[in-house]
């Protein structure tokens, strides 16, 4: 039995309010947990792409679950635009250090005996190099994914971001980027009456 009553949940519930691409104007609004269960989901499918056709030996199940919980300190910072985040060496450092004690703090309010179970989903720096590399890929096809959606629905403010997504998607070493790609982007650009026959 916990000791006394833990908050981490219903506090992790709150990613639905906070709001992403701020500094721009959405044509369709999407919010943190949104935004993480789909990266969570290209996190899973690209790590099964990766061991099926590329000889990787990934656990996809626990990639999907640290990509649930990959922004989950934004509960606590909010979403800060990748403008802002990346503008200096300076910045990306001193936001890197809020992250970080973002983590902690997550993390300290778990009961004491999940903490443990919890810190290789909550702290980035417990990933492994290639499960950091799918999760991050998985977050760019997620930015890159609502930039396709923001300029069909006709807002072309988001076409330079696009550009700039899709060319480091496409510099990106890992082939299941490409073979995503290559196999499911395309069908983001159809309606639904095309995507059922």
């Amino acid at each position: 039995m916990p000791s006394s009553t833990s908050h981490f949940f219903a506090y992790i519930s709150r990613l639905r309010w906070i709001r992403r691409w701020g500094l721009m104007r959405n044509a369709i609004e999407e919010n943190v947990a949104t935004h993480s269960w789909e990266v969570a989901t290209l996190a899973h499918a690209l790590a099964l792409i990766t061991n099926q056709h590329f000889n990787g030996q990934l656990n996809a199940d626990r990639i999907a679950a640290a990509a649930l919980y990959h922004d989950a300190t934004e509960v606590i910072t909010g979403d800060m635009p990748t403008p802002v985040k990346y503008h200096s060496a300076v910045m990306r450092q001193v936001f890197a250090d809020v992250e970080h004690k973002a983590e902690d703090e997550l993390l300290a309010l778990l009961p004491d005996e999940l903490r443990d179970s919890f810190r290789p989903y909550l702290q980035e720096a417990a990933w492994g190099e290639e499960q950091q590399a799918i999760i991050k890929a998985a977050d760019r096809l997620s930015a890159w994914l609502k930039c396709q959606a923001e300029i069909q629905a006709g807002n072309r403010e988001f076409e330079p971001a696009a550009e700039q997504i899709l060319a480091r998607l496409q510099e990106d070493p890992l082939p299941a980027v490409s073979y995503f790609l290559d196999t499911f982007a395309p069908s983001y650009q159809f309606p639904l009456d095309h995507l059922l026959k």
